[in-house]
C-alpha cells in the first residue's frame, strides 16, 4: 500500500466532521486536474476547468469568461511545473487572491534534459540562438538590413514561444503519467480542500483513500503487463514529450521528434535522429496523440517500417464516451494501447 501511505502522509492531519455545507467552487486548469478533485470532492465541491475535456493546455487561449471563473473560485487547482503558462497572467486578470494548490508541490520532477528527450528543446533553442547571433553578425558586418530584419524575427519567435508557455521550466511538467505521482496529486488537493471545509474532512479523507487504492490497483495491474515486455520492444515513438514519467515507472524509453509542448515543432535533425532510431532498434509502432496533429508521425512511419500503433492521451481526456473519460480511465487506455503493440504475443 505504498501508494496510499504516501498520499495519506501528504494529506494533512485536520480536525473533521461531516457536517454539510454549501458546495465549495473550484477551478481547476485542466480536466484531469478537475477529474481528480472530483473523485476526492465528491459532491462537496462543483469543479469546472477551464480547458475543455478534450482540451491541450499547452495551445489553450483563454477567454474572458475563464478570467470570470477563476473570480468566482473558492479554490484554483494548478498542475505547476510551468505547464500553464498562460495561468499567472490570467489569475492576474480575473483578480483572485484565494488560495492555489500546486498539485505537483509533492512529486519528485524529471528534468527536462534527463534522458535526452528534451535534447530538442534545447537544441532547437540553441538553433534559434545561433540563427539570431548569424544574421546579427552578418547584419554588423555588412550593414544589410534585411540580415538585421532575419535576426529580429528569429528573436521574436523566442518571444512568441515564451508568451504561449512553449519553453517549460527546467522539469518535465508531464507529471500525472505516473500513478504514484497521481496518488500524490489527489492528496494535496484533499489537503487544499480541507483546509477551506474542514467539516468535510472526513469525507475528503476516506475518497482520497479509495481514489488512492484504485489508482495502486492500476498501478500493479499495468506494472505486470509491461514486465513482460522484452527488452527490445521497449522503445516508444510518440508526437511529443509526455511519457517520461510512465517510461520511468515501468522500465520503457519513449521518444518524440516534438519537445514538451505540443505547440513546439520539431527539427530536421530530431526527424532525422528519430528515424535512424527506429530503423536502428526496430520499433514496431509509432503512436497518434489525441488532439496532436498526426502528421508527423505519419510521416515518421511512411519513412520507416514502424505502423501507427493507436492513440494515446497525453494532456486532454476524450470526453464521456471516449475510452479516456477520467484519469484513471486514461491510464489504462494508454498501457492497454501500448502493450497490445510491443507485449511479448505483438
Amino acid at each position: 500500500m505504498k501508494f496510499l501511505l504516501s498520499a495519506v502522509a501528504a494529506c494533512a492531519l485536520l480536525g473533521a466532521s461531516a457536517a454539510s455545507a454549501e458546495p465549495l467552487r473550484v477551478v481547476a486548469t485542466m480536466p484531469i486536474l478537475a477529474d481528480m478533485t472530483r473523485n476526492v470532492a465528491g459532491d462537496r465541491a462543483n469543479v469546472t476547468s477551464l480547458v475543455g475535456e478534450t482540451g491541450d493546455p499547452h495551445v489553450f487561449r483563454p477567454a474572458p469568461r475563464d478570467a470570470q471563473s477563476i473570480a468566482e473560485a473558492d479554490l484554483l487547482v494548478v498542475n505547476g511545473l510551468q505547464l500553464e503558462g498562460w495561468i499567472d497572467r490570467l489569475k492576474d486578470s480575473s483578480g483572485y487572491e484565494g488560495p492555489v494548490v500546486v498539485a505537483t508541490a509533492n512529486v519528485e520532477p524529471i528534468p527536462a534534459d534527463s534522458d535526452g528527450h528534451d535534447a530538442h528543446s534545447d537544441e532547437h533553442a540553441h538553433e534559434h540562438e545561433a540563427h539570431a547571433d548569424e544574421h546579427e553578425h552578418d547584419a554588423d558586418e555588412h550593414g544589410h538590413e534585411e540580415h538585421a530584419e532575419h535576426a529580429h524575427e528569429a528573436e521574436a519567435h523566442a518571444d512568441h514561444a515564451e508568451d504561449h508557455g512553449h519553453h517549460h521550466g527546467a522539469f518535465d511538467p508531464h507529471a500525472w503519467h505516473s500513478l504514484e505521482n497521481g496518488a500524490l496529486y489527489a492528496a494535496v488537493i484533499a489537503d487544499g480542500l480541507i483546509s477551506l471545509d474542514p467539516e468535510g474532512a472526513d469525507i475528503y479523507r476516506a475518497n482520497l483513500a479509495r481514489y488512492v487504492a484504485r489508482m495502486e490497483a492500476l498501478h500493479e495491474e499495468i506494472a505486470a503487463t509491461f514486465a513482460q515486455v522484452p527488452d527490445r520492444n521497449r522503445l516508444i515513438v510518440t508526437n511529443h514529450d509526455a511519457f517520461a514519467y510512465f517510461g520511468r515507472d515501468y522500465g520503457l524509453r519513449f521518444e518524440a521528434p516534438v519537445g514538451l509542448s505540443t505547440d513546439a515543432e520539431p527539427s530536421a535533425t530530431d526527424m532525422a535522429r528519430i528515424i535512424t532510431e527506429i530503423r536502428a532498434d526496430g520499433v514496431k509502432a509509432v503512436f497518434l496523440e489525441a488532439g496532436s496533429d498526426p502528421r508527423l508521425s505519419r510521416q515518421i512511419a511512411a519513412e520507416t517500417d514502424a505502423r501507427i500503433g493507436g492513440t494515446l492521451y497525453a494532456g486532454t481526456l476524450s470526453g464521456p464516451d471516449g475510452p479516456a473519460s477520467s484519469y484513471l480511465a486514461m491510464m489504462a487506455h494508454n498501457a492497454q494501447t501500448i502493450a497490445a503493440e510491443i507485449g511479448p504475443h505483438s
